[in-house]
């Protein structure tokens, strides 16, 4: 079968490990079931698995990718819930698992024309939805869909701010935000894409960094570093930051006593678990919601992706399709 690999580790230049050619079949162990891939999206994930962030040198060659929507071997539309991990070990949630691991960390991932997951993995998919906007929901937009309804303890009407309008993750929140009737607003250090999340269904966008015109209830953070201090600094006292990513770095001033002084919280929030890419899916079929697909290329073109997301020039999702 094609696929698209981790070959090798670069740092500086990940897309030096990437290898695009036939791979063998996936194996299938007992209890696990094969998928043929219609369409599979990229994340800062995969790219960081170039860069050799989150995985031994001993695990390459390994296929890369964490989202698929196909076709299971009883001919169902499918997506992937992309978690590998047992529910009990976690206490009820496989993201607590203390074993659990994404599709491309230990087992092969979705890059391909067909994958191997656990049979409880499957989720069907529903017919209102393509394949392509299916694929970019068991990372990117079930981790925001988990960050809104699961972590950030708000009730509709409350203000959020998502730092960094244009990837996958921050546009799932603004999208599934403003559906939820949440006051959205969102920054970016763009003005093209302050305007596209305003088409998303943003109320506001400013500036990375500007003053917001009164402090909000949240903030979902994604990109770390870069935006941390003004995250702090934009909420209300007793606010929230839910941070699910740390794109720009994972250092920055903790800030101690702003976070204490004005008692707020820190919430961490990774990915989601299957009951919860079930009611996405359910959420987007009932309310029309979809996913903003930047670019769709087939399979074979990834390189062309993944240099994309490296260069930051994407909002939205990248789709590959087989």
């Amino acid at each position: 079968m094609f696929a698209v690999t981790a070959a090798r580790i670069d740092a500086d230049n990940p897309l030096n490990g990437l290898e695009l050619g036939e791979r063998p079949d996936p194996t299938v162990p007992e209890g696990w079931t094969t998928v043929t891939v219609k369409a599979t999206a990229l994340n800062h994930h995969d790219v960081w698995t170039l860069r050799g962030v989150g995985i031994r040198e001993d695990r390459l060659p390994i296929v890369l990718g964490c989202d698929a929507a196909g076709v299971d071997e009883d001919g169902n539309e499918v997506i992937v819930h992309s978690v590998i991990g047992d529910p009990e070990r976690g206490g009820g949630d496989e993201t607590l698992d203390p074993k659990r691991s994404l599709l491309s960390e230990s087992y092969d991932g979705t890059f391909a024309e067909k994958v191997a997951v656990p049979r409880r993995n499957l989720v069907p998919k529903p017919a209102s939805i393509s394949f392509e906007e299916a694929a970019c929901l068991p990372t990117a937009w079930l981790t925001a869909y988990r960050m809104l309804f699961d972590k950030a303890g708000l009730q509709p009407g409350s203000t959020i701010l998502v730092q960094g309008a244009g990837g996958g993750v921050a546009t799932a929140l603004i999208a599934l935000g403003a559906a939820a009737g949440y006051r959205v607003w969102a920054t970016s250090r763009t003005e093209d894409k302050r305007k596209r999340a305003l088409e998303l269904g943003a109320d506001q966008v400013f500036e990375s960094g500007a003053r917001l015109p009164e402090r909000v209830d949240a903030v979902m953070e994604t990109v770390g570093q870069a935006t941390w201090s003004h995250s702090l600094k934009s909420l209300r006292p007793g606010g929230r930051i839910v941070v699910s990513g740390a794109t720009s770095g994972q250092v920055p001033p903790a800030e101690l006593s702003r976070v204490f002084f004005l008692q707020l919280s820190v919430v961490g929030s990774t990915m989601g678990t299957r009951d919860q890419l079930v009611r996405l899916a359910r959420f987007l079929d009932k309310t029309g919601v979809r996913p903003r697909i930047d670019r769709a290329i087939p399979l074979r073109q990834a390189r062309d992706g993944f240099a994309a997301m490296i260069d930051g020039d994407v909002f939205g999702k990248i789709v590959f399709t087989t």
